[in-house]
């Protein structure tokens, strides 16, 4: 396994493997059993950064979520898992209500309702503190600036270590981040985005927005992270949900653009020459590219995990980067 740094300070940075094992689905699709069989053998293999959400998986239920965040919770406490996995958490969109959805009657990002989801997220995990506290979705009804100070509160009385946020515009993100510094108070340090080889098409409305897409890693958000040294960029869905490799599982219009008939052949030729696959070529792309992110994957059984943990490892020439650039 490989690591890196997320996070500056002293007091709250870690060391996490370039690797994030998503447990989105434990718990509901994923049953506790083979979760854990899948946690025990990234772990075995050195991985320390999984990831979660107090709303997962609320569509597979009809709950509010949580479901994932108890097994977690159960992994930990019979694995005897401590401070040595890093766990991080999101809050801010799970339905008030089961049977309704984040887009129009989500939690919110409110001081309120922040320290209730934390409380809950905490008692779920088994977690005195939270390592990693993300903002999941905006919330439009509630100033940024009581977002903001209601983080930072939770990191200065020892409530969580680090902070991020997933699916904001790019200006959201920096004025959130331009008000803590303002502030005194600790920022976003963790970016969570929609990030593959393939880039996802920036102009189709979405759910959450008639602008766009707003959880792609677009150029906004990667020359963000390039200019910010202390910014650490989490791509989800980096395999796109198997439409690399899989018949059945096709790509959908937001990427239907010209580039990508070219990528998709350029990645079969360096999985070729490398002898690797295309899923492990695209990871290993992404965690030693010229704006590094760290690929967050999930699995369903111990054989994905096995080829997905495969990629860390890989190490990709000049000329296979060269010929994944160029075309």
């Amino acid at each position: 396994m490989k690591y890196r740094t997320i996070g500056t300070a002293p007091a709250t940075r870690r060391e996490v493997s370039v690797l994030s094992l998503g447990a989105m689905l434990f718990g509901t699709a994923t049953d506790e059993k083979t979760a854990f069989a899948i946690l025990d053998r990234y772990v075995e293999a050195g991985g320390t950064f999984i990831d979660t959400s107090d709303n997962y998986a609320f569509w597979n239920t009809g709950s509010v979520g949580g479901e994932s965040e108890t097994v977690l919770g159960n992994w930990r406490r019979s694995r005897g898992i401590g401070d040595e996995v890093v766990i991080a958490t999101k809050l801010g969109a799970a339905p008030l209500a089961p049977g309704t959805s984040y887009v129009d009657n989500a939690e919110g990002l409110s001081a309120a309702a922040i320290r209730s989801a934390v409380a809950g997220s905490k008692a779920r995990l088994g977690m005195d503190k939270l390592d990693l506290l993300y903002a999941h979705i905006p919330d439009a009804n509630v100033e940024l600036a009581e977002t903001v100070r209601e983080f930072g509160a939770l990191v200065n009385e020892g409530e969580v270590g680090l902070l991020g946020v997933s699916n904001h515009w790019a200006w959201q993100v920096e004025r959130a981040r331009a008000i803590a510094r303002a502030e005194g108070l600790p920022g976003y340090e963790v970016l969570q985005y929609q990030h593959s080889y393939l880039r996802h098409r920036t102009d189709l409305p979405s759910q959450l927005s008639p602008d766009g897409e707003l959880g792609t890693a677009d150029g906004n958000l990667l020359s963000m992270v390039r200019a910010e040294p202390d910014l650490t960029l989490v791509a989800y869905s980096p395999l796109l949900a198997g439409a690399y490799v899989r018949a059945d599982k096709p790509l959908g219009p937001g990427h239907d653009h010209g580039s990508r008939e070219a990528r998709l052949t350029a990645l079969r030729e360096v999985a070729k020459s490398s002898g690797a696959t295309v899923n492990q070529v695209v990871l290993a792309w992404m965690i030693g590219a010229d704006v590094p992110a760290i690929p967050l994957v999930g699995a369903s059984s111990v054989a994905q995990i096995e080829e997905t943990l495969g990629a860390v490892e890989l190490e990709l020439t000049a000329d296979e980067r060269e010929r994944l650039a160029a075309a």
